[in-house]
């Protein structure tokens, strides 16, 4: 039974282009529907029905999985059995079988911008993990890339020069994304003292590496987050929230919802729209349009002109523009 798992995902990762994500939690939850089978004394496909298809559906429900978590199940169950039925493993008619729970909508956590600087501040960059730690988050908060787009970035991905970093997306989509001031001042620092002290093999290609020296893993930065955001006090946060800050961010300096999904890397704007009932007050944008005047004034001399009109003609314009032109 195993086997056929592992068939469909390797036919779903190369007719798909599903993310590595999405191709290990459906590993993960037709695992479980196997083991959950052969606990029942099932020890080939042939032999499943529907019925108990809706008996392992059920005990998740008893079991009290959240229902995005059943829905997320589900909806692999039923991709997986029309994948039996097309190869002639086995056909298994589920789909009046049971029902994908409704979901409520689900209103994203956020940071305020007190909050950001509450959890940049407990950030040492004494340490070359703190240098590393320091960059991670002011490029998440500069960009709003996702967490696995950022652990792939190589040191080739990053363009100190022109305040660019290049993310791979889902669907092999690349996006070139503007850096602000103190993530570009922060990145410098990581690269010029903290990485070197990190990394081990002259051949590593990692821009973030953990204290093995190797690529820091999604796993390994939502450690670090949650240290650092209990030493916050933030209790609400995931490895998204600083991606969805950032797109409430860009919304309240004023830039258009299509904008926002070009940089955020969506593929239908409605995934988008979400925020736009988010926004935050005028007075909110303001802030962080300062916040980025004061930073530009703590830079080093020589730091490209570029980066100056960038801020000076409000960052969001100008990161709209130069990431349309990369994308």
């Amino acid at each position: 039974m195993d086997v056929a798992v592992q068939q469909f995902i390797s036919t779903l990762s190369m007719q798909r282009n599903s993310s590595i994500n999405t191709l290990g939690a459906y590993r993960t939850d037709l695992l479980q529907l196997v083991r959950f089978l052969q606990n029942s004394g099932y020890t080939s496909w042939q032999d499943v029905t529907a019925t108990d298809v809706s008996a392992f559906v059920q005990d998740l429900q008893r079991r009290n999985y959240a229902a995005t978590s059943v829905a997320r199940k589900i909806a692999a169950l039923k991709s997986f059995f029309h994948f039996l039925d097309e190869t002639g493993v086995a056909s298994i008619e589920v789909s009046r079988g049971f029902e994908t729970p409704k979901l409520e909508k689900h209103v994203p956590s956020v940071l305020s911008p007190d909050d950001v600087d509450r959890l940049l501040a407990t950030v040492s960059a004494e340490s070359p993990a703190g240098q590393r730690d320091l960059a991670m988050l002011h490029c998440l908060h500069s960009t709003g890339m996702r967490v696995t787009e950022l652990v792939s970035c190589d040191v080739g991905s990053l363009n100190l020069a022109r305040g660019e970093i290049r993310c791979r997306g889902r669907n092999h989509q690349t996006r070139m994304l503007p850096l602000s001031p103190l993530a570009q001042r922060a990145m410098a620092q990581y690269l010029g003292d903290g990485r070197h002290a990190l990394v081990h093999a002259d051949d590593e290609n990692a821009l973030f590496v953990n204290h093995h020296g190797q690529r820091l893993t999604r796993q390994g930065f939502w450690l670090i987050m949650k240290h650092y955001s209990r030493a916050a006090g933030i209790e609400k946060i995931t490895p998204h929230t600083l991606r969805h800050s950032f797109a409430l961010d860009m919304l309240s300096r004023g830039m258009d919802l299509r904008g926002v999904q070009e940089l955020l890397g969506h593929r239908n704007i409605s995934t988008t729209q979400m925020y736009a009932q988010m926004q935050r007050t005028q007075t909110t944008s303001m802030v962080s349009v300062l916040d980025d005047l004061i930073a530009l004034n703590d830079m080093p001399d020589g730091m490209p002109a570029d980066d100056e009109k960038a801020t000076r003609g409000g960052y969001a314009s100008t990161t709209l523009v130069r990431a349309r032109s990369r994308i």
